[in-house]
């Protein structure tokens, strides 16, 4: 594309949905190893989170991109040899492209200054402890840190963690590298294995490049995978240190892979990846998880979307404005609704308690375009029903829709 000197927000948001792949062709048929590397060679990692009301949060990128594919498919790429994921800290816990392993063995090694206080002090302190856990291991591995805390106690300083002193090694060698996770239990809780036992041989072959040759890999793959952004984004999206980061991006504007431009409303630097392509329309359907990585910097979720979004998990109910676990629904290239899901296996039914227009949204097709995506998402989940949204402004016509876009899943009044 040309390179302008200045972006409306309008082509900077259609750049984004591009570069994060909501404009490459959606699966026809079914869905493969293919289109799942296609993704992964956009995204590079995708966050993990605990939070399992409607789908771990790791498979749903993948879907709002691919619609409807088989979850092993991931679970074989992160945990199957040859492995093409793994579990590490990139944009908080994450499956990241195993390819970008030595781009992150700074991290490892420089685990003091980036871990959690918590680890650095068992590491520091206990530091027999942690070898007796790394033999633990060694001779045992995979292994939970269930099967090896046997009565050491757990630390209550921590709400919602209180990690026993034997997790807590565990996840300092995690954070040094020397562990990895070799797969996940029915329970996500993690089994940890040596490192030489899950990385591939020929990734930890790859020599380890300096911090700053890092630093500068990482920042051009943020660039290309957000399209356009400016510097506080593009420094999250891997959670690099400041310094190194700035010095990154400086090298990359002289090289002219990060090209200056300018968006109203957009305050400080901001960069276009070299490559990104403006489409002339995005043609997207499809519900994003909180934890997407189109939405993970807020703030240029609203700039981008005029969108003020924000998870409710941690707010008390009576307060929330929205719901518990609200997705929003991309429709085109804006956000024209957001719906609170919660996925009941007992019963098989996709629950919405709540379904909200956005202010510049059509309702009707909103509302019709999100009844056939939900009908899709509880076909991917296995569902067998759609309730009726129980609030909201959209749940009217939502429920109205709802009662005729139903093919395969039966809605429920």
């Amino acid at each position: 594309m040309p390179v302008p000197d200045t972006l409306s927000v309008a082509q900077a948001r259609r750049i984004t949905l591009a570069a994060q792949g909501f404009t490459d062709p959606v699966p026809g048929g079914s869905t493969d190893m293919r289109h799942l590397r296609r993704v992964l060679r956009r995204l590079h990692l995708i966050q993990m989170d605990s939070v399992n009301v409607l789908q771990r949060a790791h498979f749903m990128p993948l879907y709002s991109r691919l619609g409807p594919y088989a979850p092993e498919l991931l679970d074989r790429a992160a945990y199957r040899g040859p492995r093409e994921l793994f579990e590490y800290w990139g944009h908080e816990a994450s499956l990241i492209t195993v390819d970008l392993h030595p781009l992150f063995r700074w991290r490892m090694d420089n685990a003091a200054d980036y871990a959690w206080g918590s680890m650095v002090r068992v590491a520091q302190q206990q530091p027999e402890l942690v070898a007796r856990v790394l033999g633990e291991v060694r001779d045992r591995g995979p292994i939970t840190a269930a099967q090896i805390e046997h009565d050491v106690p757990r630390s209550k300083d921590n709400w919602g963690w209180n990690w026993s002193l034997v997790k807590q090694a565990l996840e300092w060698l995690f954070y040094t590298g020397q562990v990895s996770a070799s797969d996940r239990t029915t329970s996500f809780a993690r089994r940890y294995d040596l490192t030489e036992r899950v990385i591939p041989g020929q990734v930890l072959d790859i020599p380890t490049p300096s911090p700053q040759d890092s630093f500068r890999a990482l920042v051009e793959l943020a660039a290309r995978s957000l399209g356009v952004a400016a510097e506080p984004e593009l420094r999250d999206y891997f959670r690099l240190p400041v310094l190194g980061f700035k010095q990154a991006v400086a090298e990359l504007v002289e090289d002219r892979v990060l090209l200056p431009v300018t968006v109203p409303g957009w305050k400080g630097p901001t960069y276009l990846h070299h490559e990104a392509k403006l489409p002339r329309k995005v043609r997207a359907a499809t519900l994003i998880s909180p934890f997407d990585p189109l939405i993970w910097e807020r703030a240029r979720t609203e700039r981008l979307f005029d969108m003020n979004y924000r998870i409710e998990i941690y707010v008390p109910a009576a307060q929330r404005l929205y719901g518990y676990y609200v997705l929003p629904f991309l429709l085109g290239d804006s956000f024209a609704a957001r719906v609170d899901l919660k996925a009941d296996r007992k019963t098989g039914v996709l629950q919405i308690p709540a379904a909200w227009l956005e202010p510049a949204a059509d309702q009707e097709e909103t509302a019709t375009a999100l009844a056939a995506e939900l009908h899709r998402l509880a076909g991917w989940l296995g569902l067998t029903e759609v309730a009726a949204p129980q609030r909201g402004d959209l749940a009217g016509p939502l429920t109205a829709a709802l009662k005729v876009a139903s093919p395969g899943v039966a809605w429920r009044p």
